[in-house]
């Protein structure tokens, strides 16, 4: 039988059963829907959680007119009096929200219209309805006129919801996705009070005492607070990553991961991809990252070898852990990125109904943010906790890399911010100064966020220091500072040339379990001996030669020094 082509950026539900694309079932959506029904439900999920994909599954199971085939062998088909009752009955209308954004209001506002306009134009039989008066195609009409009114924009929805239901004799099921993204897009582009007020009134029109309506269903990242722009509505039912309803409807289970990775003949790569992509706890529910899990699989089909990569957060930018890392300031602060980043849980006061105002402006609240958009996810709190207050961590190792990637780079812009304490620190080396380094460098590391991984090998953890000391380093523009350079034996971690005293420094770097830090000290100097990493400063003809062993354990260090001249 052939296999399945993996859908890797697809997101409409018909092209997927079509076009013969692996599809995980979640049309228990539907039935969860109907079976708990309310008049308007609020999905809150990250990026990249199937979102859009249920949406459009959801279109293309109700609307009027849509392929029932499409659902098939899926578990949906098998409630046959709810798919008799329920399965292309209804007018549907669809609007995604993601593609409104620009530089300026005007610019987001007409993306805003085109998108409007384009699902009005779904309907243009309405022009032919024997069951509209003459005015009301006028008012239709003027869906398409070159200048849409804010008067017609905020009520579009709602006007488009009532010609269908009285069309079809039949109410409307809405669909909003992305809901949020208009703001989160005029937040940063300094137009949020505009776009808040357009959006608001649009959704109080739309949602309000719409009696046009089923049901509406909408999606987002965050839990927009009500006072920003669900003013008013109290029917609006909402599902966050903390609730149980719904849980395993947004992201892939174990089940559905192996059995995916079985269907492709990977499932000797289940452990790296449950370390990578899963971790995730929405409400009783552990899921993995669909977009994570597809395109890794995707990866290995042309490449068995392949390693795991970034696929989450390349689809979007990090700023938002990148602001969280730059504000971190006192050793409490940091204690609890490097708690996360070691494997453990921190406990934090979550906010889940913030407006955009409010998102960054504290500490706690960028708390919040990270939790809502999949950076940080819960774990199970201790009997007691207070409510509101969740146990957090780093879901899998693709976050943890991103966590890691981010203070690099923010450990690297603040030493290069005190220049001449990093010359300092780095004249160290070549005058032999093994006590100087030691008592520097204790001090650079308690200052910093560590970025120790207890879930990694010994060898990795070194990474941590010998990447540290590296970036020091290598700020001295006059030397030649390598990594892993292969010399006599093996390869040294750092090497250090300086032309102008012909003088070489090699350094071998040793995590130290246990505080034995003068062992492993002694163990890397011999390391240095035995493995004859000196030969290519002899051959370079380098008449100075120094040799330091730098063990290192949480944020103490220890160094030896050998030292060698050459007549």
């Amino acid at each position: 039988m052939e296999t399945k082509k993996l859908p890797a950026g697809i997101e409409f539900f018909h092209t997927i059963r079509k076009e013969n694309f692996y599809y995980v079932d979640k049309t228990g959506l539907i039935k969860e829907l109907l079976t708990n029904w309310s008049p308007v439900n609020l999905f809150t999920r990250p990026r990249r959680f199937g979102k859009t994909l249920n949406m459009d599954m959801l279109r293309c199971f109700f609307e009027i007119g849509q392929d029932q085939s499409l659902f098939d062998g899926l578990k949906i088909s098998k409630e046959t009096d709810l798919c008799r009752k329920y399965m292309g009955r209804f007018p549907v209308i669809f609007v995604s929200l993601k593609g409104v954004s620009g530089s300026d209001f005007a610019a987001a506002r007409a993306m805003l219209v085109s998108l409007l306009r384009d699902e009005a134009r779904r309907f243009l039989y309405l022009l032919d309805s024997d069951r509209l008066a003459k005015q009301d195609k006028a008012v239709y009409e003027k869906f398409f006129e070159e200048e849409m009114t804010d008067d017609i924009i905020c009520n579009s929805l709602r006007i488009l919801s009532e010609f269908l239901c009285r069309h079809h004799n039949q109410k409307v099921i809405l669909l909003i996705d992305e809901y949020d993204v208009p703001l989160d897009k005029a937040y940063h582009g300094g137009y949020y009070n505009e776009m808040t007020a357009l959006i608001r009134n649009l959704m109080n029109q739309t949602l309000k005492t719409n009696e046009h309506l089923f049901f509406a269903v909408l999606t987002g990242c965050l839990r927009v607070s009500k006072e920003s722009i669900f003013t008013g509505l109290n029917n609006v039912k909402v599902h966050s990553i903390t609730d149980a309803a719904f849980d395993e409807y947004f992201g892939f289970t174990d089940a559905e991961v192996q059995e995916m990775l079985a269907c492709y003949g990977v499932s000797d790569r289940y452990d790296l991809v449950r370390e990578w992509y899963n971790g995730y706890r929405f409400g009783r529910q552990n899921v993995y990252c669909p977009w994570d899990v597809i395109n890794y699989c995707y990866d290995l089909r042309i490449d068995q070898n392949a390693s795991p990569q970034l696929y989450w957060i390349n689809t979007s930018g990090n700023d938002i852990v990148r602001k969280f890392i730059r504000r971190t300031k006192g050793v409490s602060q940091r204690r609890d990125i490097e708690t996360l980043i070691e494997g453990g849980t921190v406990s934090k006061k979550i906010r889940q109904d913030l407006t955009y105002a409010e998102l960054e402006n504290s500490m706690e609240n960028l708390w919040s943010v990270l939790f809502m958009t999949g950076y940080l996810t819960q774990r199970e709190n201790s009997p007691g906790t207070e409510r509101g207050t969740l146990s957090l961590a780093i879901p899998n190792q693709e976050i943890r890399t991103i966590f890691k990637e981010q203070i690099y780079e923010w450990f690297n812009d603040s030493i290069r911010r005190e220049p001449q304490k990093l010359t300092e620190f780095c004249s160290l080396f070549p005058r032999g100064d093994a006590s100087g380094i030691e008592k520097k460098f204790t001090e650079l590391l308690s200052k910093t966020i560590s970025i120790r991984d207890t879930s990694v090998r010994k060898s990795m953890k070194e990474n941590f220091y010998h990447g540290y000391l590296l970036g020091l380093l290598c700020c001295m523009d006059d030397w030649a500072v390598t990594s892993n350079t292969e010399s006599g034996d093996g390869y040294c971690d750092i090497m250090i040339e300086i032309e102008d005293s012909m003088t070489g420094i090699l350094i071998e770097v040793k995590y130290a379990e246990n505080d034995r830090l003068d062992k492993q000290c002694a163990n890397a100097l011999r390391q240095i001996e035995q493995k004859h990493y000196e030969q290519f400063l002899i051959d370079e003809g380098y008449t100075t030669i120094l040799k330091y062993g730098i063990a290192c354990c949480k944020k103490r260090c220890r160094v030896l020094k050998n030292l060698r001249r050459i007549l």
